[in-house]
């Protein structure tokens, strides 16, 4: 199995030829570590000293929601098909075989101490037309502040922080890959979705990107 490759998106340099950085093969590995209120509620009250403050810790972790995040991957191949990869109707995908992009698992807590992890297989990047990355809250949140949320692209090496969000966004476009001249190019969004802007978050986000992939409602 090929090794990841580093590649670090910044708001100085949103862009990167992956090509020209010297990404040709190998893996794009994404992701997704966050914190749940109950996991948040759950550390101080371990941490909370004396009668009082453990009462006070486990009215918050009672109040605490439970909070569902997802990471996915949109993808439109050079062949005109369309397909996604992510937890919702066990779309897990595979990185051996068609569309080579799969996700780990299904962190339905926060508790995970790896997250998610989305990895792209760039061994097979004439397959791909376009990739849109993106996270959205599941259930049980009005939006991603608080969680600690950060979504990493193969290193440790910084992120996108999804605390830094509007008011009531429930959904982010984290990054873009797409075809230009011939050659894969990966952007960073970090665009931000809310409920004004329609629903279905993953129906708002595909017609945002002309993705063109009709949407379903579906249940885990």
């Amino acid at each position: 199995m090929p090794q990841p490759t580093t590649v670090d998106l910044t708001k100085v340099a949103p862009t990167v030829s992956l090509a020209k950085h010297g990404v040709t093969s190998g893996l794009i590995k994404i992701n997704l570590n966050w914190t749940s209120p109950q996991a948040a509620a759950r550390r101080t009250a371990g941490e909370a000293h004396g009668l009082f403050g453990r009462i006070r810790a486990s009215l918050r972790s009672a109040a605490a929601r439970t909070v569902d995040l997802d990471l996915g991957c949109m993808i439109r191949c050079t062949d005109g098909s369309k397909t996604v990869v992510q937890a919702l109707g066990n779309a897990f995908g595979a990185v051996d075989r068609f569309p080579y992009v799969a996700l780990d698992a299904d962190d339905r807590t926060g508790a995970r101490e790896v997250g998610e992890n989305l990895v792209i297989n760039l061994d097979h990047q004439a397959e791909f037309q376009k990739l849109l990355l993106f996270v959205y809250i599941y259930e049980g949140s009005g939006d991603f502040r608080g969680l600690d949320a950060v979504v990493t692209l193969t290193s440790d090496r910084g992120g996108v922080v999804l605390d830094e969000c509007p008011p009531q966004a429930h959904a982010c476009a984290i990054a873009l890959i797409k075809r230009q001249k011939g050659e894969l190019v990966i952007g960073r969004e970090v665009r931000w979705f809310t409920p004004q802007d329609g629903p279905g978050v993953q129906d708002v986000i595909s017609r945002a990107y002309r993705l063109g992939m009709k949407w379903t409602p579906g249940r885990k």
